[in-house]
C-alpha cells in the first residue's frame, strides 16, 4: 500500500517536470490524487466497514498500549528541519521551511479540529465524540508531506521514511482503539492536501510579500 501511494505521489511529479518554471501556480496529478483518494476512502469505509475492522482489531490485540503515537507524528517534520539546519539542501532554505511547516500544520489542524466539532463522531473506545478525522494522522501526514516535498526529489528514501512513519502512526491509532479506519484515512487526506495547498501557493505568497516591501520602500522614498 505504501509503495502504491508513493508511486501516485512521485511519478506524476516527474511526468510534469517540464512545466514552465515561471508559473507561480503549478499543480500536478500527484498534488491532487493522493489527498482526494484518501478522503474519499475515509468516507467510503465510514460506518460498517470501520466498525467491523475495529471489532477484529480489539479482539486480536486486546492489550495493545503505547505512547509512541503521541510523539511519532512530528518525526518527519523534525527530520526535514534537522536536515536543513545541518546544511543539507532541500527545496527551500531553513527559514522558508519553518514558515511552510507552521502554515501547513496550522491549516491542516484547523480543518481537522473544525470537522471534529461539526461531525461529533464517537471514538471506538467511547472516550469522547471527537473521533473523525484523526488529529494524529493529520499531523503525521502533514509532516511526512513536508519531508517529501523538501527532500523526496533528493532521495526516495526520505519519502518512504516519512510516509512509512505516518502510516505507522495511523495503524497505532487504530490498534490502540482511539480511532476508526475512516478517521485515519480522512486525517491523512487532510494532512497531505493542506500541505500541498501551502506549497503550491507559497511562491504566490512570496511574490505578494516582495510587492508589499517594494511598495513600502517606494512610499518612504
Amino acid at each position: 500500500m505504501i509503495c502504491l501511494f508513493l508511486c501516485i505521489q512521485i511519478l506524476p511529479q516527474t511526468a510534469f517536470a517540464q512545466q514552465d518554471s515561471t508559473k507561480l501556480w503549478k499543480v500536478t496529478a500527484g498534488d491532487v490524487i493522493p489527498p482526494v483518494t484518501l478522503g474519499l476512502a475515509g468516507l467510503i469505509v465510514q460506518g460498517k466497514i470501520s466498525r467491523h475492522l475495529q471489532e477484529r482489531v480489539v479482539s486480536n490485540y486486546p492489550d495493545y498500549r503505547t505512547k509512541v503515537d503521541e510523539f511519532l507524528p512530528y518525526a518527519p517534520g523534525v527530520v526535514s528541519l534537522g536536515l536543513a539546519s545541518a546544511g543539507v539542501k532541500g527545496k527551500h532554505k531553513l527559514g522558508d521551511q519553518v514558515i511552510l511547516a507552521i502554515l501547513s500544520n496550522v491549516i491542516a489542524q484547523g480543518v481537522t479540529q473544525s470537522l471534529k466539532r461539526i461531525v461529533k463522531y464517537p471514538r471506538p473506545n467511547g472516550e469522547d465524540n471527537h473521533s473523525f478525522p484523526s488529529g494524529h494522522a493529520t499531523t503525521a501526514f502533514t509532516n511526512a508531506t513536508i519531508l517529501h516535498e523538501e527532500y523526496g526529489q533528493r532521495s526516495i528514501l526520505y519519502s518512504i521514511g516519512g510516509y512509512g512513519t505516518a502510516t505507522t502512526v495511523g495503524a497505532m491509532r487504530v490498534l490502540g482503539n482511539h480511532h476508526w479506519l475512516a478517521d485515519v484515512l480522512m486525517g491523512a487526506g487532510i494532512g497531505i492536501g493542506a500541505t500541498k495547498v501551502v506549497y503550491i501557493s507559497y511562491p504566490w505568497m512570496q511574490q505578494q510579500v516582495r510587492r508589499m516591501k517594494a511598495r513600502r520602500h517606494a512610499e518612504k522614498n
